[in-house]
């Protein structure tokens, strides 16, 4: 009687149409293919829902992964004067917040941290902000960066056009390609271009790749003494003290060493960025902006799928009480939720990340834009859907848990 009844009622619900259950003879109960097939063509079935679905879903990952790569992006950004750079420790001055906040040291501080036991080499750096003001009258607010002529160590890892070493040839300096762009174009700035620095000539002799900045200021190269005849003469000029630790010396070693003997700060390249990153945070309304969104992107997915995905378990109580009267569990039919849920949530995953890859792609070409699309985000937003799925999923359990299987003969 009641497998007749079952027949009929598949007959008459399309999701359940040219479906073969399959039972157990010793259990009389409905197999796992079964149960997977049969929730896979209930879910399908329903085309609306199952877009409705799909489409939340789809929007709140591509929301999550777009603004988190952008907001990932601004913190590479925020970090640049390091990574461009590229040296094991920063020594500065102690009640420094972020690398852009230049603190000047006293010259004494190069001697003193090669002084320190686990130092391999230990450099001068001058950073600070001048005007340059070009043939054609414009002023261009420019980065120069002195680096030590004998090592030009920080020097940029490549160089579109020119040749760095040709640093070394008098008035030379190098440019980063931003500030070619920043500049006029390279119809205005290029190789063999002169301008002047605090009335002083200087001839860009190469043009260097850097990772653009938070500040998006162009970056201007040259050596540590000639820096020191441009800048206005002050007391103290020295920038930061870049410096190594010997091989097979740990490098958190060499920087607490260089703490205690010297009472300057030091920081690893990793601590720097870090501090520069908190610094962001703390004193902008970033992070704040970029949460935000983010997590409205979480809710707005969460509320979407929670809803249709009731809708629909309201929408198939017969067919669940069918099944639930032929012998399957409650668990059985929690298993068929679950399954639904992260079958459109994994294919809504994968289709947000390739939009919000696409809009990266198009937008961030050239470096306009910042974007940064890492696969440790890809897991944060893996591990966000899953609990949309979930907590959306636990919507619907809770009320077959309380299906009474009599309901499929109202």
């Amino acid at each position: 009687m009641i497998g007749a009844y079952f027949f009929i009622t598949m007959i008459r619900y399309d999701c359940f149409s040219s479906i073969g259950l399959e039972f157990s003879t010793s259990s009389s109960r409905v197999g796992d293919h079964t149960v997977n097939y049969v929730a896979l063509k209930m879910l399908f079935g329903d085309r609306a829902k199952y877009l409705m679905l799909l489409c939340g879903l789809t929007f709140a990952v591509m929301l999550i992964v777009q603004q988190g790569s952008i907001f990932w992006g601004l913190m590479m950004w925020s970090q640049a004067s390091i990574t461009n750079l590229n040296v094991p420790i920063w020594v500065t001055d102690p009640g420094i917040a972020q690398v852009d906040e230049v603190k000047p040291l006293a010259d004494t501080a190069v001697d003193r941290v090669r002084s320190v036991d686990g130092v391999e080499w230990a450099v001068p750096l001058y950073k600070g902000l001048l005007r340059a003001r070009l043939a054609t009258g414009e002023y261009h607010q420019i980065t120069l960066t002195g680096l030590e002529s004998a090592t030009l160590i920080g020097r940029p890892a490549e160089v579109l056009e020119g040749r760095f070493e040709d640093i070394l040839q008098p008035d030379a300096v190098v440019l980063d390609q931003w500030a070619v762009e920043r500049m006029g174009g390279p119809t205005v700035v290029r190789v063999g271009t002169i301008f002047e620095l605090n009335d002083k000539l200087a001839r860009v002799v190469a043009i260097a790749k850097t990772q653009k900045s938070f500040t998006n200021i162009p970056v201007v190269y040259t050596t540590y003494e000639r820096a020191m005849r441009y800048v206005p003469h002050e007391r103290r000029i020295l920038s930061y003290v870049l410096a190594k630790h010997k091989d097979g010396v740990p490098v958190e070693d060499v920087v607490q060493r260089i703490r205690t003997q010297t009472g300057l700060g030091a920081f690893t390249q990793e601590d720097f960025g870090f501090k520069t990153y908190m610094w962001v945070l703390v004193n902008t309304g970033i992070g704040i902006n970029f949460g935000t969104t983010i997590l409205l992107g979480f809710i707005v997915g969460m509320a979407i799928a929670g809803q249709t995905f009731y809708l629909f378990t309201i929408e198939n109580l017969r067919q669940f009480g069918a099944l639930k009267a032929m012998g399957a569990s409650s668990f059985t039919l929690s298993r068929m939720i679950l399954l639904q849920a992260f079958t459109v949530g994994l294919t809504g995953y994968g289709i947000g990340i390739g939009f919000a890859t696409v809009f990266g792609f198009l937008t961030a070409r050239g470096g306009n834009l910042p974007f940064a699309e890492t696969w440790q985000l890809l897991l944060l937003v893996l591990v966000a859907l899953l609990a949309i799925c979930l907590v959306s999923a636990s919507v619907s359990i809770i009320k077959l848990a309380r299906l009474e299987p009599a309901i499929v003969f109202r």
